[in-house]
């Protein structure tokens, strides 16, 4: 467990002195204020805050009354698996945010509210600021007993995980939940997106049953409770500010972002190899934080901690904006460290030996050798592969490994030749949640570039990051002073020499007709009914790609609480452990995104060093003939490939 630092001597700032404020206070003391919904609801307040870091604020006279405010529902508050996400300028309408917020508190056993601790903060995206006082506001007024503020209101979503885990107040408090405000790798700015999900005790996302609740909750709200002459606090600065309600005492803990989490980050990993590795004149390292909460961190971990030079870091400054650019750790959002790494049009000179970027929650991960891209389905394969003998948290054993259904086949190869459990889930982190609160899972990973274990219950991009790093100095610990060090592209080459290669891609059709996208999806379905006609069309589209062995749409039983998860995804199988999936996502009124996800397994030593498009090219040509998708949608080519 880690301790929460509070700091020393209680002071008292003048501010809070002012005359209004105290009439206000004393005339509402613990008083219950009804207001109709036409009065401003959020008054400019003067901050309240700590004058110095680990400060305590208290004062006699700062108490708040709480206001009722009437309200009526917004339509499409539902959140999905990563929350509320919508324009800013939809969070800006009246009440919009307190609603889904006070849905939420109504959603929650009521000793998860009352008296209780939560964490509020995100990646700093525009309008963070605003709503952490609203939520502050909000959360005294239903009666809880404190609220834990990261530093400028930036916390990385697995920071906020492992705080609600780990860290303790002064009086023995943990957290029971979390607001975290962010839209992960969506853009930023007044008319980019905000989003806001909750977090169980657990650490990890509130399931379904919860959202359920708080959707249900935002489609028949009438009031909201809020404390209205609460002032702002001041979160630019650490400290604890303390108040006074009707039902007692209310605490701000503003705090250092990144002390808890490189506390735990050192429990996991052993930071003194890391740091010899980053010594030798042989190796060189970028990260790219994408001006992404993971700046709050980066400086601190790879420079102070580990040793790396400040110009390793590129973009480590977060802005609500994210600088312009689209916090997205991928091959074309990620162009400055993609340039630097040697993938680029342009050259730079020559390239860093390791590459990494977050995106801007820092939980998810790209990771880049020197001119060479290692696949997320690939990445969660070799950490779990290396993990026992590289990263001291494993060395008593992997529990379990578990990849989400469109992922690669990789880590399935590792866990039997590893003799490990191993699950296939659908999208989601909730379900490798429920795995490792039980036990039966260490590490997993999903293709779309998120990599985690059971220290926290969300992937975690800076982990990922000090995995390979971790790697790379185990496979180099008796060599720091040899010619050449083993690269990443070593790593993965005698990884895919052990245990093959799976050669992969991802199509996805984005804005397609929702009727046609339907229809294909049927078509494919009904198809695998036969599967020796299936064969007999395979076959006279490319005859060298194998037979289908097994056809299905995934359908998941939780070995944990027994619940299923049906239409999760089209699957054909094929006898050379290849495969071909279909998923549909978004069937709005927009259109749907039909992608097709495409892996070649190639167990031929002699054959893994292929061109990745040469080796997928028959697989590829069978997806879209069989799918008849140009057919069925009229497109000619995919939006994206992956």
């Amino acid at each position: 467990m880690i301790p929460a630092e509070l700091g020393s001597t209680p002071t008292v700032n003048p501010h809070h002195h002012h005359q209004q404020h105290r009439k206000l206070s004393h005339r509402h003391r613990g008083h219950l204020h009804l207001a109709s919904s036409s009065s401003s609801a959020h008054r400019p307040r003067p901050l309240a805050r700590a004058q110095r870091p680990g400060a305590v604020v208290t004062a006699a006279d700062m108490v708040f009354s709480v206001t009722k405010r009437d309200t009526t529902p917004y339509e499409g508050q539902k959140p999905g698996t990563s929350g509320l996400r919508k324009k800013v300028t939809v969070f800006q309408q009246p009440h919009y945010l307190a609603n889904f917020v006070q849905s939420t508190f109504n959603a929650l056993p009521a000793d998860q509210v009352k008296g209780a601790t939560i964490v509020v903060s995100g990646d700093g995206r525009y309008f963070s600021k605003d709503a952490v006082q609203i939520i502050a506001k909000m959360a005294a007024a239903n009666g809880v007993r404190r609220v834990w503020v990261g530093q400028d209101s930036l916390l990385s979503t697995p920071a906020v995980s492992a705080i609600i885990r780990e860290r303790i107040s002064a009086d023995g408090a943990k957290a029971t939940g979390a607001f975290i405000l962010t839209a992960s790798h969506n853009p930023g700015g007044p008319t980019e997106d905000f989003g806001i999900k909750y977090n169980m005790e657990n650490g990890g996302p509130a399931p379904e049953s919860v959202t359920d609740k708080i959707f249900s909750n935002t489609k028949t709200i009438t009031e909201y409770l809020i404390a209205e002459d609460l002032p702002d606090v001041d979160i630019s600065v650490t400290g604890v500010t303390s108040f006074t309600g009707p039902e007692g005492p209310f605490d701000v803990d503003v705090f250092d972002s990144a002390t808890d989490y490189i506390k735990l980050m050192k429990t996991i990993f052993d930071f003194e190899s890391i740091k010899k590795l980053l010594a030798s004149p042989k190796f060189s390292f970028c990260f790219d934080g994408l001006h992404g909460v993971a700046g709050a961190y980066a400086k601190r971990i790879f420079v102070d901690e580990l040793g790396a030079s400040e110009s390793s870091l590129l973009n480590c400054v977060p802005k609500e904006d994210f600088g312009g650019g689209h916090p997205d750790p991928n091959l074309t959002y990620a162009k400055e460290l993609v340039d630097r790494m040697g993938l680029g049009k342009t050259s730079n000179g020559e390239p860093p030996e390791f590459g990494a970027a977050a995106d801007g929650d820092a939980d998810r991960n790209m990771v880049l050798g020197k001119r060479f891209f290692v696949t997320p389905s690939d990445s969660v394969a070799i950490i779990a592969a290396n993990a026992v003998q590289s990263i001291p948290y494993f060395a008593s054993g992997l529990k379990g490994v578990a990849r989400s259904m469109p992922t690669s086949a990789a880590l399935d190869v590792v866990a039997k030749n590893l003799n490990l459990k191993f699950f296939e889930v659908p999208t989601g982190w909730k379900f490798f949640g429920n795995l490792m609160d039980a036990g039966m899972c260490s590490v997993c990973g999903e293709e779309s570039f998120g990599t985690g274990s059971d220290h926290i219950r969300e992937k975690d991009g800076i982990w990922a990051v000090l995995a390979w790093l971790s790697i790379l100095a185990y496979k180099n610990k008796d060599n720091l002073g040899g010619d050449k060090l083993v690269t990443v592209e070593d790593i993965v080459l005698q990884h895919w020499g052990t245990y093959g290669r799976h050669y992969y891609t991802r199509y996805d059709y984005e804005n397609v007709d929702a009727e046609a996208a339907k229809e294909l999806m049927a078509n494919l379905v009904k198809m695998q009914a036969s599967l020796p006609d299936v064969n007999k069309s395979i076959k006279e589209i490319q005859p060298a790609v194998a037979d289908v062995v097994s056809a299905d749409e995934f359908e998941y039983k939780d070995p944990v609480d027994g619940s299923v998860s049906k239409h999760q995804g089209i699957r054909y199988l094929f006898g050379d452990g290849s495969r071909l999936v279909f998923r549909l996502s978004g069937t709005g009124s927009v259109g749907a995104t039909i992608r097709i996800y495409i892996e070649q397994y190639e167990k031929d030593s002699s054959k893994t060093g292929r061109e990745s498009s040469d080796a997928l090219s028959p697989l590829v040509d069978v997806a879209l003939k069989l799918s008849k998708i140009q057919e069925y949608t009229g497109r000619s080519a995919p939006t994206v490939i992956t």
